[in-house]
């Protein structure tokens, strides 16, 4: 009875041993990755291309992206919110927690972000849209916006880049402080809610990012922003301390600087910087 006893104990073991060993060799069963993206609403349409691609470079990764505004995702960092990579539409979202940023923009301290892996992922354009098809007093210029031609125009709020690109913008042609105490202004959380407004012609015009506006059916393009009238826009990348998997965080920003995911921002869009 005691060796029938031991034979099953010993069985048992035989047989649990043998089911881990299927379960973390069988096809499907696997314990899949996960890299957590915060990115900027205006790669909204990019990245989830993107992600469908990679996922035939990297079926056992999975990405999951919050998309929003860029201070919104940083202020979601900063208060703890599980972040592995981190892409801004302004640099200025990055540098606040970025401890090698200059001080007087990060005046906090801050440090989130993975040395030695920031980058310019990609670079855009700032323009003036209308409804499309309904622009009926022929707004064609930023500066139609101080003029009887427009009633009401939708921005970004002072925490989102596009809005700080307008408000540059507005700024250097001399028309901020007149255009902000008018009442016109119909400020939005992100750049989508700007295109939102348009669309549906909410407002007269907006201003947003040329890619924004070339994914949108509901708009068109009237004006270019004036040359030189705000910052260079480019969107910084970067992988932040704490993150679960480096090397899979890694490999995926690696992705996102090849061929593939190139070809898609450029389609969209995107203009690509020198990294």
């Amino acid at each position: 009875m005691r060796s029938m006893g031991r034979f099953a104990s010993i069985l048992s073991v035989l047989l649990i041993s043998a089911v881990c060993i299927f379960s973390s060799s069988a096809p499907g069963l696997a314990a899949s990755k996960t890299v957590t993206v915060f990115a900027a609403a205006s790669m909204t349409e990019s990245l989830g291309e993107i992600a469908d691609l990679y996922k035939k470079t990297a079926p056992d990764v999975e990405i999951v992206y919050n998309f929003d505004s860029s201070g919104t995702l940083k202020t979601q960092i900063q208060q703890g919110a599980d972040c592995d990579v981190f892409i801004s539409a302004g640099q200025r979202q990055m540098n606040q927690l970025d401890i090698s940023a200059d001080p007087s923009v990060n005046t906090e301290s801050l440090d989130f972000v993975l040395p030695d892996s920031r980058f310019n992922i990609v670079a855009n354009r700032v323009v003036l849209i209308v409804p499309k098809g309904k622009n009926p007093s022929g707004i064609g210029d930023f500066k139609d916006a101080a003029t009887d031609k427009v009633s009401l125009i939708s921005l970004g709020n002072s925490d989102v880049p596009v809005g700080q690109y307008s408000q540059e913008i507005y700024t250097s042609l001399g028309l901020w402080d007149g255009l902000n105490s008018s009442g016109k202004i119909s400020f939005a959380s992100n750049v989508k809610e700007v295109l939102t407004q348009v669309a549906a012609g909410a407002v007269d015009c907006g201003v947003v990012y040329s890619t924004d506006a070339a994914t949108s059916t509901g708009v068109e393009i009237a004006a270019d922003a004036p040359e030189g009238s705000h910052a260079p826009i480019t969107y910084p990348a970067a992988i932040l301390k704490g993150v679960k998997d480096e090397g899979a965080a890694r490999a995926f920003l690696d992705f996102l600087k090849g061929d593939e995911a190139t070809a898609v921002f450029k389609r969209i869009g995107f203009a690509i910087p020198a990294r």
